[in-house]
């Protein structure tokens, strides 16, 4: 298990994420990102933003970064531009 922190880039800022979350592996780490994502996507469509976070940044304790999930991988093709 290891600690994982998912920080938000957006318009070339990263947004960081001081709490993280214990999770058992990587890929588990990305399942949660993907699942994030989707959901931010969700409210964004539901209050009617177009602005999008670019993506997560997966970080490990050291700050290393791991893994980076666009935000476009989860966008509905009908809503890219």
């Amino acid at each position: 298990m290891g600690r994982f922190y998912f920080h938000l880039k957006s318009a070339g800022v990263v947004i960081p994420d001081e709490e993280g979350q214990d999770l058992p592996s990587l890929s588990v780490a990305q399942c949660e990102a993907l699942s994030s994502a989707r959901e931010l996507l969700a409210n964004a469509i539901k209050a009617g933003r177009s602005e999008l976070p670019e993506s997560f940044v997966i970080a490990d304790e050291e700050g290393r970064v791991l893994d980076t999930i666009q935000l476009a991988t989860v966008r509905p093709k009908s809503l890219n531009k």
